[in-house]
């Protein structure tokens, strides 16, 4: 579905570019395909970058991308930037061990200087639909990089780049698409303009690649003159950690319909991911051997279809760890699947009545 009229060149993202292809493109044009392909941008970040999720779990993702937890600096082999103890914790709670319920309660003693601990305070807010409280944190995101900028350019410039991307998903959220379309994009110039100050100061550095990688990836997932070569090949050249870059290209191949490289992916994350039990991985293994199995016929199918059941119910045993919005779209999805895989109508799935987990019992 095309979000834009035709633009034939083709998007490359240098700060170069960035200022005349598509801010000029797409920030400078005030008309109605314009405006919808950006509040369909925000849209599509809120309901599909991990496991086609609703908007309750995008933006966790997208931070997964945009944040480190770095004493041990897991982006840089040399010279790491420093973070503090608590919210490296409440990082790899939730993003390695996808347990969304204790990371939660970890980050209410983080530390109050630190932009990544109110940009997953936020990010978690906006799951649970705490409107004020996303609010708060989006904005104590961006000041508190707004300040780190003056000790840690690079990181700094990075998270006010988060910072506004979370106040624009915040005024969407709350003033609706045509009130929120004037301040989503003048949010999204400073992103642009923050990310490109960040490349200034070192365009090799991997976190930088990690989050532009996973950018262009989903514009060009969404908007029909970016390129997705370009952005999966940065993000698997140039990003670390390499769990969530290849959980990124997994996610990207997902939406760009390219199921068996989208399966290739996911498995390095699963492989690379510390402790390898992440209910989230599990779950968009899951969607991606459903989204084979569609493509597939007679015993092949139906095989595919099984194991992607299989890899539900892993994820179902472990939902504890989710918010209940995420365990109710993970409890629709897999006993749809459940009901193709027998061949029978996945309908049945509105009633409640449907066993598709298998009686299993909740694990922590």
């Amino acid at each position: 579905m095309p979000l834009l009229q035709p633009i034939h060149k083709k998007l490359n993202w240098s700060s170069k570019t960035l200022d005349q292809d598509f801010q000029q493109r797409l920030l400078g044009q005030q008309n109605r395909t314009a405006k919808t392909a950006m509040t369909r941008l925000f849209q599509k970040f809120r309901r599909s970058l991990i496991i086609r999720t609703g908007a309750a779990i995008a933006l966790t993702l997208l931070l997964s991308f945009w944040f480190h937890p770095a004493q041990a600096d897991p982006f840089r082999t040399a010279n790491a930037h420093a973070i503090g103890s608590k919210t490296e914790a409440a990082f790899k709670t939730l993003f390695e061990q996808g347990n969304y319920q204790q990371a939660e309660q970890m980050l209410q003693s983080a530390e109050p200087d630190e932009p990544l601990a109110h940009a997953m305070q936020s990010a978690l807010a906006y799951v649970s639909q705490d409107w004020e409280k996303m609010g708060e944190n989006a904005r104590l995101t961006r000041e508190t990089a707004e300040k780190l900028v003056s000790t840690d350019a690079l990181r700094g410039h990075l998270y006010v780049a988060a910072g506004q991307f979370l106040e624009g998903a915040y005024t969407l959220s709350t003033q609706g698409t045509v009130a929120a379309t004037p301040t989503i994009l003048a949010k999204l110039q400073q992103v642009f303009d923050n990310i490109s100050q960040a490349e200034k100061i070192d365009p090799q550095d991997p976190e930088l690649n990690l989050m532009k990688g996973f950018m262009d990836l989903m514009l060009a997932v969404n908007l029909p003159f970016a390129n997705p070569d370009q952005a999966i090949e940065r993000l698997a050249s140039n990003a670390a950690p390499v769990y969530l870059a290849q959980r990124g290209i997994a996610i990207g191949y997902r939406d760009l319909d390219q199921p068996d490289k989208a399966f290739a992916a996911v498995e390095e994350a699963i492989k690379t991911t510390p402790g390898s039990n992440n209910p989230e991985l599990f779950y968009l293994k899951a969607q991606i051997l459903r989204q084979k199995g569609d493509k597939l016929q007679g015993d092949e199918q139906a095989k595919t279809r099984q194991d992607s059941v299989r890899f539900f119910r892993k994820a179902w045993a472990l939902r504890d760890r989710f918010p209940e919005s995420l365990v109710r779209q993970l409890s629709r999805e897999g006993c749809r699947t459940f009901q193709q895989s027998r061949n029978r109508n996945p309908d049945a799935c509105s009633s409640g009545s449907v066993n598709w987990q298998g009686n299993q019992q909740r694990q922590g």
